[in-house]
């Protein structure tokens, strides 16, 4: 019951998160701090949330949607700490509700225990190294999407409030390379952890999502390599790297919700 609640405030925290920061933007609002705040109770409680059902099992339930609540834990955070330097709040819009959504369904359709003790450490950090690659680069995926339509409203001369409150077009591809760099780092020593410690591919259903996201790897890299060498920006760079980014999520997630809610497997 006390796990319900504090689910239940997080997601009340989110929303009123992303409501209050959609009325600064469609209002032109001055900028407050009440809508942060709440996002960081949010992800204090969604923490809290994840540690209490941690302990009811004795670990932490590597399920579909309660795996899908840690991932988007790690997105909030990392909006949150990128928020304190960076003026990207308004990104907040997108990913809060999406971090209410998923620990909705989290309470609303509990699963059969996946129990990460079931690993070792090695595999332990295999795990958690995919998670933070995959939330990097998801907000990268996020960020191409607002590239595309800000580039998009500045060709046609009427930019909207949602472009005029985003940092400048230069300064959004800069951060976009940086988070698409941080989340390649990860993602390499998910794949070199994987390699090492993953006995049998096939047994463990891994083969589509090993290669998966070998394809994403190499198209991540080759889009930071294009950078280095000939400059890629703007639409280029939008296309890539949400190539890679569906390739992650199909790597990520469409096995694992095939596995377990359509086919009802291990």
């Amino acid at each position: 019951m006390y796990t319900t609640i504090v689910g239940i405030i997080s997601l009340l925290s989110y929303v009123c998160a992303a409501v209050l920061l959609a009325k600064e933007l469609f209002q032109g609002l001055s900028q407050q701090r009440a809508p942060i705040f709440l996002a960081w109770l949010g992800a204090a409680l969604h923490s809290l949330y994840l540690i209490l059902i941690f302990q009811q099992h004795h670990d932490f339930n590597f399920s579909f949607f309660n795996a899908a609540a840690l991932v988007v834990l790690f997105i909030v955070l990392i909006l949150l700490f990128a928020i304190l330097d960076k003026p990207l709040e308004k990104l907040g819009i997108a990913i809060f509700p999406l971090a209410a959504i998923l620990l909705g369904l989290d309470m609303i359709f509990p699963e059969k225990i996946h129990p990460l003790s079931a690993h070792n450490w090695q595999m332990n950090t295999h795990i958690l190294t995919s998670i933070i690659a995959f939330s990097l680069l998801n907000i990268a995926a996020l960020q191409a999407i607002l590239l595309a339509i800000q580039n998009k409203q500045l060709r046609s001369h009427h930019p909207r409030r949602l472009m005029l409150a985003l940092p400048p077009l230069q300064a959004m591809e800069t951060l976009l390379f940086q988070t698409i760099a941080a989340g390649l780092l990860f993602l390499t020593l998910s794949l070199t952890s994987g390699f090492m410690f993953i006995d049998d591919l096939f047994a463990q259903h891994l083969v589509h999502k090993t290669v998966l996201s070998i394809f994403a790897w190499i198209i991540f890299s080759g889009l930071l390599i294009g950078r280095l060498r000939y400059g890629w920006r703007g639409s280029t760079a939008i296309r890539w790297t949400l190539t890679g980014f569906l390739l992650l999520l199909l790597a990520y997630f469409g096995s694992k919700l095939v596995l377990e809610l359509i086919l009802k497997k291990v």
